[in-house]
């Protein structure tokens, strides 16, 4: 039996903050509520829906400091004493991931609102959680409904925009090592969920110059892309079409860094080397992440260059059980030394 979860709605438009009472009385949603956000998304976002959602639904409001196995206990306490019945997350990757799997534990719906279009996590049923050092990403499930608003999310600095396309664009490499694990290892594949994610990273390419401006249409870009993503990974029943060793390097970078740069920015940068080392025209990656402005090197990334190579010998220890380009016995310092500066990474 293969199971799908879908988001059962997607709104996207402008302003769509007085949205989610419709939303929540459509999807038939109780009436205890509880809203997460950040101090920042609180200002941007968070206290106008909180405010709309007062006229109709009892609300319980927290506001998360990251995404922590700490935060998230805090909000299933919370939801216990208080008996809530679903959650909407206001925020960007950590506040969505908490409501995630604060939810998911408890066994409520929740809402995304966010407010960066930074990652495909704003759709998807992973939440990476940083925990013991280190981020690792957790099964939970996708949310109930999706509210984008696109004059929100252009509010965020340009640079998470740039970060979504990373994300994105990793698509191409990690289909290729589903590929690969389908053909080498019988790993199940779905050629669908492939196809859908394989779409986003075209489209985004094709649409760099649109991107780039950093208007309303390069933010309806990039969330539909984004959430095309997060639907690829639902109907695959797990993050292989939009997680290959790209996101290994980056997972290994969050762990070996104190202050690593965005997750997408990172995963853009191991795209390059990942296409590099499956004969992809990694070129064209290197590119299109140069035309809509995210890095496409350990400088650009504000990471000293011995960083990236250490992240290359151990990524493929991340996730032992996925079979990626990297193999079991990962890449040696001189091969990982050498894809790094044959793709100008460093």
């Amino acid at each position: 039996m293969h199971l799908m979860e879908l988001p059962r709605e997607v709104i996207l438009g402008e302003n769509l903050k007085d949205k989610v009472n419709e939303v929540a009385k459509r999807l038939k949603l109780s009436e205890r509520v509880l809203i997460l956000y950040g101090k920042r998304t609180k200002e941007i976002a968070g206290s106008e829906v909180e405010r709309h959602l007062r006229k109709e639904f009892i609300v319980y409001s927290l506001t998360i400091k990251g995404a922590t196995m700490d935060e998230v206990k805090r909000v299933v306490n919370l939801i216990e004493n208080e008996d809530i019945g679903w959650i909407i997350g206001v925020g960007g990757g950590s506040i969505i991931d908490v409501a995630k799997l604060a939810s998911f534990r408890k066994g409520i719906p929740f809402i995304s609102f966010p407010t960066t279009a930074s990652h495909d996590g704003i759709a998807s049923a992973n939440a990476s959680i940083k925990d013991l050092g280190a981020k690792t990403s957790i099964k939970a499930r996708p949310p109930i409904a999706i509210i984008a608003d696109v004059k929100v999310i252009k509010t965020a600095p340009y640079r998470f925009l740039a970060a979504g396309v990373g994300d994105m664009i990793s698509n191409l490499t990690a289909v290729k090592d589903w590929q690969l694990a389908h053909k080498l290892k019988g790993e199940y594949y779905s050629e669908y969920a492939a196809s859908l994610s394989l779409m986003s990273a075209k489209m985004v390419i094709k649409n760099a110059d649109i991107i780039r401006l950093g208007n309303e249409e390069s933010v309806r870009k990039v969330v539909k892309g984004l959430i095309s993503s997060g639907v690829a990974m639902s109907i695959a029943g797990s993050s292989r079409p939009a997680s290959g060793a790209e996101h290994l390097f980056s997972h290994a970078l969050d762990m070996l860094l104190e202050k690593p740069a965005l997750h997408g920015e990172q995963c853009g940068v191991g795209t390059i080397i990942m296409a590099y080392l499956h004969g992809l025209n990694w070129k064209k990656i290197r590119d299109t992440l140069k035309r809509v402005d995210a890095p496409t090197n350990a400088y650009e990334l504000g990471i000293e260059p011995e960083y990236i190579v250490e992240a290359l010998t151990i990524a493929h220890t991340i996730r032992p059980n996925r079979y990626t380009i990297l193999g079991k016995e990962g890449l040696t310092r001189e091969a990982a030394e050498k894809a790094a500066k044959i793709t100008g990474v460093i």
